[in-house]
């Protein structure tokens, strides 16, 4: 006898619908972001040269890869922003970003920490239109760390009373006593970019080897090196101070530069120094400067503990850089990272066939 078995029919598994072609190209688009966020992050970001603070070692138009990896990366203080873009969106002035949410700084750790005479990019200390981390980028030398004394004595470099070596190219300003004009092409052939015509001849920024072969041309008169002599107070250098620190860009110091952890005596005479890391960069509650002294909630303070490390960055075409003789310290919260490649040069004022400088393209940087 056959016997029939009934059972339940098994149903057939609809077709996945297919996604759309704009849908496919959508999602590809935002894994590209997502992944190039990530990296941008984590590891290296693009940077460009934009001016000449740190020629020669550094040119205009010179195109970077800056090392997170380093110091360690930075965590983002402003999420509230446009990915990939860093304070306007691009081709527009509209701002990227929106500082209604502001995290506190935190860093992944890194394989080193600051050296001397790294070249480092950071946030400009003298910006306050925006949050920290989206200030505007500038690159300079670290020429002192936390911890160190650091003094300029006619424009050599001095940490903790010992003359130091810079290994970067460094440039400063010459007047050259000329008779008539001299064509551009010769400036450019001696690597001369910054060039400035003045009454008698021309002040140029170069490199003191160049400055001296200069001194063989018979239509160059003289080569006078410009520099500012011991004593002659400048107001515009750090601290904006001159009746009690006569320092200048090429005599400055000494200055001790702030160490995570380390107590300074609060005085009349110390507090320019050590006023905006206080104020600004510490974010200490109820702290307020009434005729050269600092109060907290209307306690005098005498004694002040640091929070954070502290660095000196100068460029290296040292007298046509702002740098921290002229702003002071920067703060390791404003680290974004190390500069170790050139993988790209540019020269804006060569004609088409040598715009690209091939010498340049993947250089590493010291």
């Amino acid at each position: 006898m056959a016997v029939k078995f009934w059972g339940k029919k098994e149903k057939r598994s609809s077709p996945k619908k297919k996604k759309s072609f704009l849908r496919e190209w959508a999602d590809a688009a935002m894994f590209a972001v997502v992944c190039a966020t990530l990296i941008r992050w984590l590891t290296f970001e693009a940077f460009a040269i934009p001016s000449s603070s740190m020629e020669q070692s550094l040119l205009t138009g010179d195109y970077l890869f800056v090392s997170k990896l380093h110091y360690g990366s930075r965590a983002p203080m402003t999420p509230l922003q446009v990915p990939l873009t860093h304070q306007t969106i691009w081709g527009t002035n509209l701002n990227s970003f929106s500082d209604l949410v502001q995290l506190p700084y935190y860093r992944l750790p890194g394989f080193t920490h600051i050296k001397h005479n790294d070249p480092v990019v950071f946030n400009h200390p003298e910006e306050v239109e925006r949050p920290v981390d989206l200030k505007t980028y500038l690159i300079k030398r670290c020429i002192g760390v936390a911890g160190d004394t650091l003094q300029m004595k006619q424009k050599q470099v001095y940490l903790n009373g010992k003359l130091t070596h810079i290994p970067g190219k460094l440039q400063y300003s010459y007047f050259l006593k000329i008779d008539g004009y001299v064509q551009e092409k010769f400036f450019k052939k001696h690597g001369i970019t910054d060039v400035y015509p003045a009454q008698g001849g021309y002040v140029v920024h170069t490199l003191p080897q160049t400055a001296q072969e200069l001194r063989s041309f018979d239509f160059i008169k003289e080569v006078a090196s410009l520099e500012t002599p011991p004593g002659v107070k400048d107001p515009s250098v750090f601290p904006q101070a001159p009746e009690t620190y006569g320092w200048n860009q090429d005599n400055f110091g000494p200055l001790y530069i702030p160490k995570a952890g380390a107590t300074v005596a609060i005085t009349p005479q110390t507090l320019p120094l050590y006023e905006k890391i206080m104020q600004v960069y510490e974010h200490n509650p109820g702290l307020e400067i009434k005729g050269g002294r600092a109060y907290q909630n209307g306690k005098e303070l005498t004694h002040y503990t640091f929070k954070q490390n502290y660095y000196f960055m100068m460029g290296d075409n040292r007298h046509n850089s702002l740098d921290s003789r002229f702003w002071g310290f920067v703060p390791e919260e404003y680290v974004v990272g190390k500069a170790v490649l050139v993988w790209m040069s540019s020269d804006s004022s060569a004609n088409f066939t040598d715009k690209i400088r091939w010498n340049r393209l993947f250089h590493t940087i010291n």
